[in-house]
């Protein structure tokens, strides 16, 4: 079993190598290769992780490896709602259950009175909106991207 961890800018350098890889698989799907998390850079995902209204999770393995991730977004003015972002998962590793593990851990470390959590991916990300799905989660909306696709946003209702 994978050790949870919760990633700080220290993580930086190694979160974004396996962002980067995650989103390659992304960016064929949507024939994109401009999707932000494959334009981050270190600094600009340092200065994220540094900022107190975000909180990121991973997976480690027993070799210390950093196997997959998911990043809380809180906002000041919607204290109710959390924004679910950059749910990444190596790529070696997809399908095996990761990514429901940190849904779950999202839900777990949830502070008191929030009640909504969204989120959003590409509209031909077809294994994630089935996790979504399976989670809960309803589509609200589709937003066009400048790429010709559109971004599928969802929401999940919890107590």
């Amino acid at each position: 079993m994978e050790n949870v961890v919760e990633l700080s800018v220290a993580d930086a350098g190694e979160l974004l190598t396996l962002q980067r890889a995650a989103y390659v698989t992304e960016a064929q799907a949507h024939d994109d290769l401009r999707l932000p998390p494959l334009r981050q850079t270190v600094d600009e995902l340092s200065d994220e992780l540094g900022d107190p209204s975000v909180r990121a999770f991973g997976l480690r393995d027993s070799r210390a490896r950093l196997t997959a991730a998911v990043r809380m977004v809180f906002s000041p003015s919607e204290p109710e709602t959390v924004e679910v972002g950059r749910l990444i998962v190596a790529p070696d590793l997809q399908g095996g259950g990761r990514g429901s593990r940190l849904l779950q851990l999202v839900e777990d470390r949830l502070p008191p009175g929030v009640t909504r959590l969204l989120l959003f991916t590409g509209e031909r990300s077809d294994a994630n909106l089935r996790l979504y799905i399976r989670f809960g989660y309803r589509e609200t909306h589709r937003t066009a991207t400048s790429a010709g696709y559109r971004m599928v946003h969802l929401v999940k209702q919890v107590e």
